[in-house]
């Protein structure tokens, strides 16, 4: 009980910790919003007018506690470029970063589960050795740059996708997904390489267990022995590097977009950059950073309830 109040504490200074450097980052930012908003031709009152339309009057820790508020009741605030709530433009948006991320690890499992398991049973041997040299040359190759291959290799040479040509999830869920497979593995890609060489080691660790001689002894085959009994106990050291993995994933996924093209949370961070929209930027912004460190909470909470010595410690 401790060790989950001691983190649901520290989630809970996190997420505001997050939440006052984001705002507090765009105050000191040069240039005035309202002033962009009516032009250098306004006048004074003019500009003050607006900037309390805005809610940008008034001492700055106020202006926060106003806007912390609104933003724990699902108000965002509206956008400087497009009048319209940010919470709208988010909740258009979300679904297709999330989309990507799930994608992503769900790749990313299905990959390295196996593959680490065939690594390290098969230790020194030929499988081994191939999987280690391709495992170094994917971990080599930044996530962007391996969006930039795969649109090459299976967009603009074998056209098994057309590079841009994004389909919403609101036209159908079929081709929605599978232009989402590519951004996915790119992402994916070098986190199964890791993931792979976490659990090979792993298991070859627990291959050297006495529980294991024990297992063979009571008449279990390989495939008992491996399944059941090394694969559960090795993933437990593996937890961590998932946890740390699914929240690059996330922030991966927000990069990868400019890649391909894909109008998500991404997308409309760097528009809203561009364009000085600041409310959209500083929602997109905690929103991320809050869905990462809510991620790894739920992680640290189930690796406390698969381990208990965790707990412990």
């Amino acid at each position: 009980m401790k060790y989950l109040i001691k983190k649901v504490s520290t989630l809970i200074m996190t997420l505001l910790i997050i939440s006052m450097l984001s705002f507090l980052a765009f105050q000191v930012i040069p240039g005035d919003a309202a002033l962009s908003k009516l032009g250098t031709g306004a006048t004074e009152q003019k500009r003050q007018e607006l900037r309390r339309e805005m809610g940008l009057d008034g001492p700055v820790l106020e202006r926060y506690g106003r806007w912390l508020v609104g933003f724990l009741q699902g108000d965002m605030g509206e956008s400087y470029t497009y009048g319209v709530p940010v919470a709208g433009m988010i909740k258009e948006k979300l679904p297709v970063t999330l989309a990507i991320a799930v994608m992503a690890f769900l790749l990313m499992l299905a990959v390295s589960i196996p593959l680490g398991l065939l690594a390290g049973k098969h230790a020194g041997r030929l499988p081994d050795k191939i999987l280690t040299a391709v495992d170094q040359l994917v971990m080599a190759v930044p996530g962007f740059f391996m969006g930039i291959l795969i649109t090459c290799l299976f967009g603009l040479i074998l056209h098994w996708f057309t590079p841009g040509a994004y389909v919403s999830y609101q036209e159908g869920w079929g081709p929605f997904l599978g232009y989402l497979i590519f951004p996915a593995l790119s992402i994916a890609l070098p986190k199964c390489a890791m993931g792979i060489r976490l659990l090979r080691s792993s298991v070859i660790g627990e291959l050297k267990q006495d529980y294991v001689r024990t297992a063979y002894s009571r008449g279990n085959s390989q495939r008992q022995v491996l399944f059941g009994h090394v694969l559960k106990n090795s993933l437990l050291p593996v937890l961590t590097f998932w946890a740390l993995a699914i929240a690059d994933i996330v922030a991966s996924s927000v990069i990868l977009e400019q890649v391909f093209t894909i109008p998500g949370l991404g997308t409309l961070l760097v528009q809203s950059i561009a364009n000085r929209d600041h409310p959209v930027v500083q929602a997109v912004i905690v929103l991320v950073a809050g869905l990462v460190v809510v991620i790894n909470f739920a992680v640290d909470v189930l690796y406390g309830i698969i381990d208990p010595r965790v707990e412990v410690r």
